[in-house]
């Protein structure tokens, strides 16, 4: 069941008008707090977006890949508090991950919009910007943005020849099949 699941995701960023149910939001908010985390600290934090002002100014928080969520009827910030663990980006990054499996899991599309290291404009970081648009606290951080909806376009999978099978070494680096 994985393996049809991971055929069938992909980065989503066109959106139906259409919201996402309340059990659905709660399913993924579900999934993301039931992700692994190093020695269990759970440094993440989550601020689900349903509001579409708040959406769209999101959509302006870096100049290239951010645009298209302006129309996500939903998207999830992944932030962490870094004091809680020093492996907060990877404890993140599995999150994220688990939400847009679920999302694929319940027929709703996805796509991830880095903000870590990014920059809004010449003055601010796209952090600083959301980290304020959002209220989060000062000694937080912001890994990501997840659009979520109901997806417009009908992607296929990635054919099995694409997977880069080069990359994969076998008991030492280097050793093929």
């Amino acid at each position: 069941m994985l393996m049809e699941l991971l055929k069938k995701r992909r980065s989503i960023r066109q959106f139906k008008n259409k919201p996402v149910e309340q059990d659905k939001i709660d399913t993924l908010v579900e999934a993301a707090l039931r992700s692994p985390s190093s020695r269990s600290l759970n440094p993440w934090e989550f601020v689900v977006v349903t509001d579409q002002q708040t959406i769209a100014e999101l959509s302006t928080s870096k100049p290239h890949g951010a645009s298209f969520m302006k129309n996500a009827p939903l998207a999830v910030v992944v932030c962490a508090d870094p004091e809680k663990s020093d492996v907060w980006i990877e404890d993140c990054s599995i999150a994220t991950l688990l939400l847009h499996l679920q999302a694929a899991d319940l027929g709703l599309g996805s796509c991830w919009v880095q903000i870590r290291r990014r920059q809004h404009n010449g003055k601010q970081s796209a952090e600083g910007y959301v980290k304020k648009l959002l209220n989060l606290r000062e000694d937080m951080v912001v890994e990501a943005i997840v659009a979520i909806g109901y997806p417009e376009e009908d992607k296929s999978e990635h054919p099995k020849s694409s997977l880069l099978y080069g990359n994969v070494s076998y008991n030492r680096y280097g050793r093929k099949k």
